[in-house]
């Protein structure tokens, strides 16, 4: 696909997996709305960081959980109104709104209930990740709660025709063009040290991209 020159090749590389997804989870798995909160779990990661400052720039408020302080502290800078710990999700969600409209999930299993919990009534869980493991099987009754949505998509299906592929990705390098998105790009790596990029992924020290350099 086409780079402008108002972008590095680097921000690109660094940028376009979950840039792509987290524009096909704002306008399609969920379309944000104005005025809209949304929950967006693991927000200081690269996806969550993407996902705070894409809702924020569509007008909807995030409430964010993160496991640090320093973590915390990126969400709001990113525009969260709301940073708080995965334990004060709920309270966090219910004193902004009457629920959240959507949450983005990428944790999976153990945030999969808190998820559900956090929705108003018609709200849609959009679960597009398993960090901590799949989900177990369960009872689709539990959907009709608050007849809530449930979707797991994933990016094949939302870039499979080439013009949808172009349209994304223009609008996604035209966000960071513009300042809308920021893409962190925390370390580079050389390709011989590319196992210290798994070992920092793994341990969950990321807050931004990293960048394995040929």
């Amino acid at each position: 696909m086409p780079v402008p020159e108002e972008i590095s090749t680097e921000q690109a590389a660094a940028a376009i997996l979950q840039g792509l997804t987290a524009h096909y989870l704002t306008h399609d798995s969920y379309p944000v709305r104005a005025g809209d909160t949304v929950l967006v779990h693991a927000a200081a990661g690269g996806m969550g960081r993407l996902l705070t400052r894409i809702v924020t720039h569509l007008g909807g408020r995030v409430v964010a959980t993160a496991s640090t302080e320093e973590k915390r502290n990126i969400a709001r800078a990113d525009g969260a109104v709301r940073a708080v710990t995965y334990g004060d999700a709920l309270a966090a969600v219910r004193e902004v709104s009457d629920g959240a409209a959507a949450v983005y999930d990428g944790v999976g299993k153990d945030t999969f209930d808190l998820s559900l919990e956090a929705l108003r009534p018609r709200g849609t869980l959009v679960l597009f990740g398993a960090a901590s493991g799949k989900v177990p099987p369960f009872d689709p009754l539990r959907l009709m709660q608050g007849s809530y949505s449930l979707t797991r998509p994933t990016l094949a299906h939302f870039v499979a025709a080439r013009h949808e592929l172009l349209e994304r990705a223009a609008t996604l390098f035209g966000w960071i063009a513009d300042g809308v998105v920021d893409v962190a790009v925390t370390e580079k790596l050389p390709l011989d040290a590319v196992q210290d990029a798994y070992a920092a992924l793994e341990g969950r020290r990321t807050t931004g991209k990293l960048l394995i350099i040929p």
